[in-house]
């Protein structure tokens, strides 16, 4: 495994390569801790993709949340439920993955957080060759059907920190994902992004 100096546009250019590589619909994920901003990332590849051709639809993970009532059986700062019972995988394989590679259809949102409530948007439909980015957190290893997937990530020290005493409660979480999932095994593309101004490509 070697470990290649770039920057935040030829990162960004470098997934968007991938993604050209992928004749008609592209899924991808880019995977990532928040503090990590992988939902920068995701918006990064929006114009290039569009620039080069290809429709781009982007969809967060963070609107297709459990309720609340699920979210926080075990209390609001438990580890395990954050990387087991917060996002509805199944809703976002169903509504979004699945049948966007099928014929383009999916579903933008789900479930408004913040209002713990049904979004009720409506279904859209996406053209032979667009290219669907979704963005989260702890996707990988869910049997999430993706044509390309992106991993971002940091030392332990290094997410401690960017987390921050509000949010340190997750790093056994994180922990988790490391040891049961392998993320930098399981994905196309991963980067080292401790000092986010100059992140690194890791080629395996």
């Amino acid at each position: 495994m070697t470990v290649h100096p770039t920057t935040p546009d030829a990162l960004a250019a470098h997934v968007v390569e991938h993604v050209l590589d992928v004749p008609g619909r592209c899924r991808v994920l880019v995977d990532g801790a928040a503090p990590l901003r992988p939902s920068q990332l995701a918006d990064a590849l929006v114009e290039p993709l569009r620039a080069a051709g290809r429709p781009v639809v982007r969809v967060r993970a963070d609107d297709f949340l459990r309720p609340a009532s699920v979210r926080y059986e075990h209390g609001r700062h438990d580890p395990d439920a954050y990387l087991e019972d917060r996002l509805d995988v199944g809703a976002l394989a169903r509504e979004v993955l699945d049948p966007f590679g099928v014929d383009g259809t999916y579903l933008p949102t789900l479930w408004d957080p913040v209002r713990d409530r049904a979004t009720r948007a409506a279904r859209a439909r996406a053209g032979e060759r667009a290219v669907l980015v979704l963005d989260g957190e702890l996707l990988l290893g869910r049997w999430l059907d993706a044509d390309l997937a992106v991993h971002l990530t940091v030392r332990p020290a290094t997410l401690a920190r960017r987390l921050g005493p509000d949010r340190v409660w997750q790093l056994p979480a994180f922990a988790r994902y490391e040891d049961e999932v392998a993320p930098q095994d399981v994905a196309d593309v991963v980067a080292r992004v401790d000092d986010p101004r100059h992140p690194a490509l890791v080629v395996r």
